[in-house]
């Protein structure tokens, strides 16, 4: 507990799920409050991840609070393979993580949390992955008084937050001109867009699903986006979050019949498509998908001021074709001073794997072409923009 002249501060150490759903609407607004965030901090996409991915007994949520009002959280849980390790909620199907701060009280918050994670760390390292640059986090990681370390983890692309038009301008004559003609092409086709109300969410992300399997038959498709588990998990959070205006389910309807589906989060300065399914056939009417994705995601971002359109994880070459700018997330790693040999080991380890990942890539040619199709897999939440 501390008080300064705006009142007291006090940290908590949430462990339990009944309590960590009770948080659900000072939560939400604390997710409005902190300009960082990202969807994936939502407790629609935190609470429903642990319905279907959770532990129990392993959850750690650090939160802090000024004259009982929320102010800051950091959504963990624990793990102990390799290692005792405090990782964020949410777990591979997440594309990136951050803290939340009250962007109002941000220094207070971040001084709070960092003395609720050390005392939550007292035997474990704590790994955070995929932190984008300009996160919450990266305030907590300066603040931490013990053993720390930062390294590179997924680059992702980003685009501003624009209409397609507008996008397009952006782009060298020749690709601006097949862009319009692709765009063209889909409007003479009579390709439709609508949207899913809340009480047809489940639908259309079974829908999704379905047309997900089929798009990657045969070609190595992710087998969680397969299991039950994953479908309710996104059928619980896409509701909540639609009714919350952080989600979009869309369906591309031809003849009267759906040949694509996609699902896409927002926040306050980011929006992202998250996964879609498309019916084979539709390639073959010769349609190009990602240009079709872009410009119905690319309309949710019309008003958003100094917001970005993220491409997700992934560098890919066609990626390139609309002029991104690449934006490479961090990996932060924390210790308690004592316990900075471990997180030298955790460090290690992180090395030989990496390097091992390297040699794969570069001498085995098979592996490799596999490794390019697989490596988004274990963190699920696919970059779909113009992913075959």
């Amino acid at each position: 507990m501390n008080t300064d002249r705006r009142g007291r501060l006090t940290v908590t150490l949430c462990r339990d799920l009944a309590d960590f759903a009770d948080l659900a609407a000072e939560w939400d607004a604390l997710h409005r409050r902190c300009p960082t965030a990202t969807p994936f901090q939502s407790h629609a996409w935190l609470h429903s991840w642990w319905l279907s991915y959770g532990v129990p007994g392993r959850l750690r949520v650090v939160l802090a609070r000024r004259d009982g009002r929320l102010i800051g959280a950091v959504p963990l849980m624990l793990v102990h393979r390799p290692m005792p390790l405090l990782v964020p909620m949410g777990g591979a199907i997440s594309d990136f993580f951050d803290i939340l701060v009250d962007g109002e009280d941000t220094r207070a918050a971040v001084t709070a949390l960092e003395r609720g994670l050390h005392r939550a760390a007292s035997h474990t390292v704590v790994d955070l992955r995929e932190v984008r640059p300009d996160a919450s986090a990266h305030l907590l990681f300066e603040a931490w008084p013990g053993a720390r370390s930062s390294r590179t983890d997924s680059t992702c692309m980003e685009l501003p937050a624009e209409p397609i038009d507008a996008l397009i301008r952006r782009m060298t004559g020749s690709r601006a001109q097949r862009a319009r003609a692709k765009l063209r092409r889909i409007d003479a086709l009579g390709i439709e867009c609508r949207t899913a109300p809340v009480h047809r969410v489940a639908g259309a992300i079974g829908t999704l699903l379905a047309l997900h399997e089929m798009q990657w038959l045969g070609r190595g498709v992710n087998p969680e986006h397969l299991r039950p588990r994953f479908c309710s998990h996104l059928v619980r959070s896409t509701r909540r979050m639609v009714r919350d205006g952080e989600a979009s389910v869309r369906e591309f309807v031809l003849d009267g019949e759906v040949v694509a589906a996609d699902l896409s989060y927002r926040s306050a300065q980011l929006t992202g498509g998250y996964l879609y399914g498309v019916h084979p056939g539709l390639r073959e009417r010769k349609v190009d998908v990602s240009t079709m994705l872009l410009r119905e995601i690319a309309r949710e971002t019309e008003g958003v001021d100094h917001g970005v359109l993220s491409l997700l994880r992934g560098s890919e070459q066609y990626k390139n074709h609309w002029g991104p700018v690449a934006v490479v997330n961090r990996r932060l790693l924390l210790a308690r001073a004592g316990l900075e040999p471990l997180l030298r080991l955790r460090e290690t380890q992180l090395t030989a794997r990496d390097r091992a990942a390297r040699t794969v890539k570069s001498r085995v040619p098979a592996a490799r072409d596999w490794r390019g199709r697989l490596s988004g897999l274990p963190a699920a939440g696919l970059a779909f923009i113009g992913r075959d």
